[in-house]
């Protein structure tokens, strides 16, 4: 019988590659001077730059982690900082740039907007090019602005906030991303109010050789509940492109958040990410995450359950083609009694590539009557692919219930032999498998983005019988 030989193809609008048509480029490389000029360039204040700096001294000091996937192949010296593209902050996109604004139209943002959000932003290299919000939103005193905005109109929240929940020590590409930061977006929402209908922000990188380091700092107060929705893509270079970016998340007492991301980043991309969550008492927070592209990923979400009660669920997909080290996970400290944790994580290998499940489970002393459910589960689609576990539960109490799974496999040919005998191609039936292993992650999206999910698979699956 023929075999299907799944290869990786064109990933169709993704990689479409706009001209690098920027307003200013910043010299490539890392020093003082650069981040004086970056800081210069958004006439930010004084303890703003003076956070650059520290930083800066920080991540000089610091060495780049050993214990994960080969970052070699990153050199800071090749890698622009900060690019301005030809454009302003606008909240129409009839005033967006044509090129800019096409680029948007082709991944669907502006139609995603009309149809099932309650405001916008759209991101394009270093700065925010689009930023709306619908107006019974700002009648309730919601905030959704960029964070150069942010912290030129409320300097007092993004001081009291900023790099608190993720401290700029953190690790090395935590302190670059504080040093060189730009663009992100900035979310809050007022005591009480609940919003129906999503926000998004969405990042793309496009210019070569560089990076993006955007800030995403979201407040949701006592009783509040927000959806979030974050979209990332760029399209494939022969060189090396960064994303650091940083996202910090306040869920006060009795408050609900859900972050939803589809990271969708090229195949020449070290995608070296840090997401952090402070949770208060009986409120919860929930991360879906598909992630897709990129050619390094380190990537492990965390929820720190501060408040007795306070609840996390973590939902999430990975999926590595050749030449790709995919290294994710989660990360959960129960610092209060009652609180629990949900995990449940998939990955999918092909072709070579490598999936590793990185986690840490800490339930403190304190941390009386908490629960927590562990799920980790592998399914490699050729005999050459890699899926790696690597818990590591810290459990300081007896008065828990906790438990931990994790199943690793190979399709089954069995499977594929039922599919095709009811007369399914051998493509579509590794397909439908395979988006079936899924489907856990895809229906915990809205819709729209359950079918990009979807197409992302199809994409990554797709080949030739030969």
């Amino acid at each position: 019988m023929a075999k299907t030989k799944v290869d990786d193809i064109n990933r169709n609008i993704y990689d479409v590659v706009d001209k690098d048509n920027y307003e200013f480029k910043m010299q490539k490389g890392l020093n003082r001077e650069i981040v004086e000029e970056i800081s210069k360039r958004k006439n930010e204040p004084d303890w703003m730059l003076d956070i650059r700096l520290k930083a800066l001294e920080i991540y000089n000091k610091l060495e780049l982690p050993t214990w994960g996937p080969d970052l070699s192949e990153l050199k800071m010296d090749e890698i622009a900082t900060y690019v301005k593209p030809k454009a302003n902050l606008n909240n129409s996109w009839d005033d967006v740039p044509e090129d800019i604004k096409n680029t948007f139209e082709r991944l669907g943002i502006p139609e995603a907007e009309r149809k099932s959000l309650a405001g916008v932003g759209a991101q394009y290299d270093s700065e925010v090019v689009y930023h709306s919000i619908k107006q019974e939103l700002l009648d309730q005193g919601v905030i959704y602005t960029d964070m150069e905005t942010a912290v030129r109109e409320y300097p007092e929240i993004v001081k009291e906030h900023f790099m608190k929940c993720v401290p700029i020590n953190d690790h090395k590409f935590v302190a670059l991303h504080a040093a060189v930061w730009s663009g992100g977006s900035f979310v809050y929402v007022p005591k009480g109010v609940k919003l129906d209908v999503p926000l998004q922000s969405y990042f793309r990188l496009n210019s070569p050789e560089s990076g993006q380091f955007e800030h995403t700092l979201i407040i949701v107060e006592e009783g509040a509940s927000l959806h979030f929705i974050e979209g990332c893509s760029a399209p494939k270079y022969n060189k090396v492109n960064l994303h650091a970016g940083c996202v910090e998340l306040y869920v006060k007492d009795n408050a609900y958040l859900r972050y939803s991301t589809i990271e969708n980043w090229s195949k020449n991309m070290m995608n070296l990410n840090t997401k952090k969550a402070l949770v208060g008492k009986n409120a919860q927070v929930d991360w879906v995450t598909g992630s897709f592209g990129s050619k390094v990923s380190m990537l492990y979400p965390m929820s720190i359950l501060n408040g007795e009660g306070a609840r996390t669920e973590y939902t999430g997909i990975t999926f590595a083609g050749a030449g790709q080290d995919l290294d994710t996970g989660f990360k959960v400290v129960h610092n209060a009694p009652n609180t629990s944790s949900v995990v449940n994580s998939r990955s999918i290998s092909k072709n070579g590539g490598a999936c590793t499940y990185r986690a840490l489970v800490r339930i403190a002393e304190q941390a009386k009557g908490s629960k927590c459910s562990v799920s980790c589960e592998s399914l490699m689609l050729d005999e050459i692919s890699r899926s790696d576990t690597i818990p590591v539960n810290d459990v300081q109490t007896d008065d828990v219930e906790f438990s931990h799974e994790a199943k690793i496999g190979k399709i089954s040919d069995k499977e594929i032999f039922y599919l095709m005998s009811r007369g399914l191609s051998e493509e579509d039936a590794k397909a439908m498998i395979v988006r079936g292993f899924a489907y856990p992650v895809s229906k915990e999206l809205p819709v729209e983005y359950a079918v990009e999910m979807n197409n992302l698979i199809n994409i990554e699956l797709e080949g030739s019988i030969g």
